[in-house]
């Protein structure tokens, strides 16, 4: 198969405005969409539990009205699908590798819904080494006309992140926000900051000084997106979840982790795409 804007559905109204959005942002990539149901006969008690081909048949039914709402709504985008038998988590994992990125519905808040319910949305998002967009059904696209918002830090590697950051920007025709949350207590401890504001003054100097020496070569190769960048003093996740709110979109990056035993995305991703109102981009670099 061709790169494509991979989505996960299950039926809930989270992965039904996952695959709106992904639509958008296939039509924009000049790309396909294909809609992936992984169907699992549900555990427990059995005398309980749904009917497992009633169940089968009920996401399929939600696939194929999918299929057709996306055709509707972007005649000339290609839209595939595809009903499978399996371990969710080992499924969207295996099919992301073949993906432009990965489309994921989310209840946000602290709880996540069908693919990343529990341990599996966590895998995902770990394991891939594919971008992962999360999208709540009250989010949609964001704020239209709003910022894509990107967190960075300057001395990590970045280039994944802000070519992603720049890419939807520019599909978007929308500027840049590209901050960098410098959290001068967590960093330089709590008493000199407070003994010497000055030496505090200076520090963020430079910060600015090397966020512009980041932003230089993007806005090089992007002359038509309108690149911002912001050195902000607090906590990196509240920082961010703020600057969310007036986002059409907020991409943060986090560490490849090659174990899946560690499906770890790192406390500033955890958060913000646990609360953030927005869509999450979630890109993987090394």
């Amino acid at each position: 198969m061709t790169k494509h804007v991979l989505v996960g559905i299950d039926g809930s109204a989270q992965s039904l405005a996952a695959a709106s959005w992904a639509g958008d942002e296939a039509m924009a990539r000049g790309t396909a969409v294909h809609l992936l149901n992984v169907w699992q006969a549900p555990a427990g008690n059995v005398q309980f539990s749904p009917d497992p081909e009633g169940l089968r048949l009920w996401e399929e039914g939600r696939l194929v009205e999918t299929a057709k709402e996306l055709s509707d709504r972007h005649p000339s985008l290609t839209v595939t699908m595809e009903q499978t038998y399996g371990t969710p988590m080992k499924v969207l994992l295996e099919a992301a590798a073949r993906a432009d990125m990965v489309v994921l519905g989310s209840h946000g808040f602290g709880v996540v819904a069908g693919f990343l319910y529990g341990s599996v949305g966590l895998h995902v998002l770990a394991g891939s080494d594919r971008p992962v967009v999360m999208v709540r059904s009250q989010a949609g696209r964001g704020l239209t006309g709003a910022p894509v918002v990107v967190g960075v830090d300057p001395g990590a590697p970045a280039d994944a992140v802000m070519a992603f950051a720049f890419q939807e920007a520019a599909a978007r025709a929308v500027p840049v926000r590209v901050v960098h949350v410098w959290d001068v207590h967590r960093t330089y401890g709590y008493g000199a900051p407070v003994l010497d504001p000055g030496w505090v003054r200076d520090l963020r100097e430079e910060r600015v000084l090397a966020l512009g020496n980041l932003l230089a070569p993007w806005r090089a190769r992007h002359p038509g997106v309108e690149a911002v960048g912001d050195v902000v003093p607090g906590r990196v996740a509240e920082t961010l979840l703020q600057a969310a709110r007036t986002a059409d979109l907020l991409i943060v990056g986090r560490h490849r982790r090659h174990a899946l035993a560690a499906a770890h995305i790192g406390p500033v991703t955890h958060a913000v795409v646990h609360h953030a109102g927005c869509p999450i981009a979630v890109i993987p670099h090394d």
